[in-house]
Order: C-alpha cells, then sequence, then structure tokens
C-alpha cells in the first residue's frame, strides 16, 4: 500500500513533467507564431495556433462553470422539497433537450434584444452556453451520485443530530465526489470539443482560424488544414484524460 509520502513523491514528479511539457509546448508554440516554418503542412500551424489560447480560456471557464452550476444544481435536484426538484428539474431538461449551438446564439442574439437588454461579448455568449450545457448534464450525475450514498450513513449522520447542510458537506458530497469524476471527465472532453461552435459567433478560435486558412488557401490544402485540427484537439484532450485518471487513482484525498 502507498504511504502519504510516496504519493507526494509522485505527485511531484507528475507536476514536474507536466510543467517540462507545458514550457516545451509554450516555447514550441512561440517558435511556430513568430518563425513561420516553410514545411508542408507545418506552415499552417501558426495561424492555427494563434486562435489556441481562446479555446484553452473556452474550457477553463465553460469548465468551472459547469462545475459549480452541477454541484448547485444537483443537490437542488436531490432535496426533499417538490418545488425545489422542479425548478432545478426545468432547467435541466430545457438545457439537456435543446441544441447548445442555439443557445449560444440565443444568448449572443436575443439577450441583446427587447426586453432582455442584456448585452454580452461573444465571448461571455461562449462561456455562459458551454457551462449552461455541459453544468445540466453534470447536474444529473451528481444527482445520481447523492442518490447513490448508502442510505445507512445517511441515517448515522441523522443520529449524530447532524444538521443536513453540515450532512450534505462532511458526509454526503466528499463520497459523491470521488463517484463524480469518470463522467465528470467525459463531460470535460465533450466540453472541450463543443468550444468550436463558439466560432459561429465570431469567436476566433483554432476553428475560426482553420476555417479562414481554408478560404484563403483553398480546397487544395483542406486535409491538411483539418487533419492538423484534428492533432491540436487531441493533443489538448488526451492530457485532460490523463489528469482526470490521475486524480481517479488517487481517492485518497476524498477519505
Amino acid at each position: 500500500m502507498l504511504t502519504t509520502e510516496d504519493l507526494s513523491t509522485k505527485l511531484k514528479n507528475y507536476l514536474a513533467v507536466a510543467v517540462a511539457l507545458l514550457l516545451v509546448g509554450t516555447a514550441f508554440g512561440v517558435q511556430m507564431i513568430t518563425e513561420s516554418p516553410e514545411m508542408r503542412p507545418f506552415d499552417l500551424l501558426p495561424t492555427l495556433l494563434r486562435g489556441l489560447s481562446l479555446t484553452i480560456q473556452l474550457t477553463v471557464f465553460g469548465a468551472a462553470l459547469a462545475l459549480v452550476i452541477a454541484i448547485f444544481t444537483g443537490v437542488l435536484r436531490s432535496s426533499p422539497f417538490f418545488i425545489v426538484r422542479a425548478i432545478s428539474g426545468l432547467y435541466v431538461e430545457i438545457f439537456r433537450g435543446t441544441s447548445i449551438l442555439v443557445q449560444m446564439f440565443w444568448i449572443f442574439f436575443v439577450l441583446p434584444l427587447e426586453p432582455f437588454n442584456v448585452s454580452v461579448s461573444a465571448f461571455q455568449a461562449g462561456v455562459l452556453a458551454l457551462g449552461l450545457n455541459v453544468g445540466a448534464y453534470g447536474a444529473e450525475v451528481v444527482r445520481g451520485a447523492i442518490s447513490s450514498i448508502p442510505r445507512g450513513q445517511i441515517e448515522a449522520a441523522i443520529a449524530l443530530n447532524m444538521p443536513p447542510g453540515l450532512m450534505m458537506r462532511r458526509v454526503i458530497l466528499p463520497q459523491a465526489m470521488v463517484r463524480i469524476l469518470p463522467p465528470f471527465g467525459n463531460l470535460l472532453i465533450e466540453l472541450l470539443k463543443a468550444t468550436s461552435l463558439a466560432s459561429l459567433v465570431t469567436l476566433a478560435d483554432v476553428t475560426f482560424r482553420a476555417q479562414t486558412l481554408r478560404q484563403s488557401v483553398g480546397v487544395s490544402r483542406v486535409m491538411e488544414i483539418f487533419g492538423l485540427l484534428l492533432v491540436i484537439y487531441f493533443l489538448i484532450a488526451y492530457p485532460l484524460t490523463l489528469g482526470v485518471r490521475y486524480i481517479e487513482s488517487r481517492r485518497q484525498w476524498a477519505s
């Protein structure tokens, strides 16, 4: 069995490798942008990489919003009060049952109109649509995880005269968090891939840059452009998958 010291050493090694890869990747990206290579298809990379920062920002902020919404709404979905469950359930069904692209268009194009008069930037619309949509799926994951907690533990907390809020924080959520990690990892990858839709509300992410390249260089290099785009998304998604798996394997953090 691994000791705390062993786990700490392994974590430091993982962090060192991650930092090294990040530094190498950053240096490579900066070089690609500042010194355009001539060899095909790498001569297309500088333009594509200019949209990478925006894609990562959409992923990070959208995932943070989705996580907060998922936990909050998932707890409400487990409420003993019918009206609370009904309102939270309505949100979940609306955002799971409609297209994320339509939701993004609605936030960006409709909210500024009468009677709402809520002006949002393209970036805010992208983050809101991603967070609200993925958060709705995550809420059901949280609700299912909470429902899977053995009834005996809840009864033991009640017997200790533990208030509902404290019982949720100390007994239910720590165990539920372990259960939601695998599906949340899948949702994170889905959110990353959905950031490509933000290009349709004028955000210059990597997909937008790829479309711009396609129009400028013509159909002769379409395979190269979208082949590189696939590789870029994979190189972002795979480390996220490994990170979630690593956190899942270190379940001692929830004990």
